[in-house]
Formats: structure tokens, C-alpha cells, sequence
């Protein structure tokens, strides 16, 4: 699967070609192919540490709903 997602991104550069065969040069990669597998690598760890946020901060907000339900016992509140 990840093979065929940076085959298919590097054919759909087109115009990009070159200036991406550029830096992945100049960051040191050996093929324009091992530049974009590092690149997927690292969006895919960003999309999970995003994800893990995004929960920990629902998570945060619910027991602060519940927090506030609990403390107001009266009818007046």
C-alpha cells in the first residue's frame, strides 16, 4: 500500500519534479523515492500524535461536564 501512495505521488508531480529531486538532495536522500518515503513516514506519525491530542482533549472536556453537573446538587443551581 505505501509503495503504490509515494509511486503515485511522485508521478503526479509533474511540473514539481525537479525542484522536489532538489531538496531531497540537498536534505541528504539518495532518490527522490526514499525522500517521499520519509515524508509519508513522518506525516503519519504527525496524523497520530494529532489524533492522540484530539482525544486527550475530548476526554478532558467530558470530565469536566460531569464535574460541573455533580456539583451543583440543589435544585437552585
Amino acid at each position: 500500500m505505501q509503495i503504490e501512495l509515494i509511486l503515485n505521488r511522485i508521478e503526479n508531480l509533474r511540473g514539481r519534479k525537479p525542484y522536489e529531486e532538489k531538496k531531497a538532495a540537498k536534505l541528504g536522500f539518495a532518490s527522490l523515492y526514499e525522500y517521499f518515503e520519509d515524508k509519508i513516514s513522518k506525516e503519519a506519525t504527525a496524523l497520530e500524535a494529532n489524533q492522540a491530542r484530539k482525544t486527550k482533549v475530548k476526554k478532558a472536556v467530558k470530565t469536566k461536564a460531569v464535574a460541573k453537573k455533580q456539583a451543583g446538587s440543589c435544585s437552585c443551581c
